[in-house]
């Protein structure tokens, strides 16, 4: 969808018009709120797959895989093709592909989809841990408290204007914010 009006900028350089691939060399993560896993590869394999677009050995290729199974806490599963996975282990499959490119920023479209409340507290986990290795994270979900929890920031958006903006606290006691998306009787 090409944008009605603004600009997208990446350190300093506009990538409104980049296609995906380009905007994820620069540093720009995309982590799609559909399943996005090569549902008939292993998941060491779904990660090697995003590696292999890189200019790297295949040494530095298998160490990075690795190292992403263990952050994510994927090990265990590594050998599993990935349509076997649940719904939480097939999200941090995901966020391991998007992390594979080293991201500047990564965008997350509704991460919390579809998954139970124990896996929402992993990726609140797994996103508290980007953003303390420096990485921007841009999230949109419909899931207020779960999103509320994580973000510095928080910006409520409609017919693509910015209704209210702020820190977590500052929305969840929002009388505006209240009215027009979350409800009298919200509480985080």
């Amino acid at each position: 969808i090409a944008p009605d009006a603004g600009s997208i900028h990446l350190n300093g350089e506009d990538i409104t018009h980049l296609p995906m691939y380009k905007r994820a060399r620069r540093g720009l993560g995309y982590l799609p709120q559909e399943p996005s896993v090569f549902r008939r590869l292993e998941v060491w394999e779904n990660i090697m797959a995003v590696l292999e677009l890189l200019d790297v050995p295949p040494a530095e290729r298998k160490s990075r895989t690795d190292r992403l199974l263990a952050d994510m806490g994927l090990e265990r599963v590594k050998n599993s093709v990935a349509y076997t996975l649940s719904g939480g282990e097939r999200r941090r499959v995901e966020i391991a592909r998007a992390l594979a490119l080293s991201p500047a920023f990564i965008l997350l479209d509704e991460p919390f989809a579809g998954i139970d409340p124990i896996v929402v507290e992993e990726l609140q986990e797994v996103i508290k841990a980007m953003k303390n290795r420096g990485i921007g994270v841009v999230i949109t979900d419909h899931n207020v408290r779960e999103t509320l929890h994580i973000t510095d920031r928080t910006y409520i958006i409609g017919e693509g204007e910015i209704l209210e903006e702020g820190p977590p606290e500052v929305i969840a006691s929002s009388p505006r914010a209240r009215k027009i998306y979350l409800g009298e009787g919200f509480t985080l």
